[in-house]
């Protein structure tokens, strides 16, 4: 599959650890087919319970907007079928990793597809950023942007501009244009002093 044939998404959550019993609250992703983005999908999800003043501030997302969203169990079984076992992008996928296969978990089923982390193409594509943040990237890759971070479809969004913006930067320093995701993910797991020798021999 071509790296740039993905799903990427970004949930917006009550806190850091679903062990701790934090839930997600948002969900966006972006379909991107061959570079270009095919659809979109986005929707508040009602985790059952206050999201505390910290959350609400950081993303916006106030508990009277969640009280009259989805349910987490309606919104997760939506997604599922929207992103079958496709690849999946995240900035700091770890993170996001965890809250999906937390939320499916809730409704018995997993993703099969491979996921991948923008954030770790770019400590290895971007070596002289000043910050691996997404909004830091978003700047540094001279990528226009409203600001508006921390909102999952806004979030995903900019992380599709900044994966293709790394792609083409591949692309152009190394003439590979059409590179898999498996070749993306072995990147990623190469030390940065080693991923110029990596890509000119491909």
């Amino acid at each position: 599959m071509r790296a740039d044939t993905v799903v990427i998404f970004d949930f917006e959550t009550t806190g850091l650890s679903p062990n701790e019993g934090d839930r997600a609250i948002e969900i966006g992703a972006v379909r991107l087919v061959n570079g270009e983005v095919k659809d979109q999908f986005q929707s508040l999800m009602n985790p059952g319970f206050a999201v505390n003043s910290f959350i609400e501030q950081y993303t916006g997302i106030a508990n009277n907007m969640l009280s009259q969203a989805a349910s987490c169990r309606q919104v997760m079984t939506e997604f599922s079928d929207y992103i079958g076992n496709d690849n999946l992008i995240a900035h700091n996928a770890s993170f996001d990793k965890r809250f999906l296969s937390s939320e499916l978990a809730q409704i018995n089923r997993q993703h099969l597809g491979d996921i991948g982390c923008s954030l770790l193409l770019s400590r290895r594509i971007f070596q002289e950023a000043p910050s691996h943040k997404l909004g830091e990237l978003i700047r540094f890759a001279n990528i226009a942007n409203t600001g508006d971070f921390h909102r999952a479809l806004y979030d995903a969004q900019m992380t599709s501009h900044l994966w293709l913006a790394m792609l083409d930067n591949i692309g152009e320093r190394y003439n590979l244009f059409d590179l898999s995701f498996q070749q993306i993910q072995l990147l990623c797991r190469t030390p940065k002093k080693s991923v110029h020798r990596l890509l000119a021999s491909w």
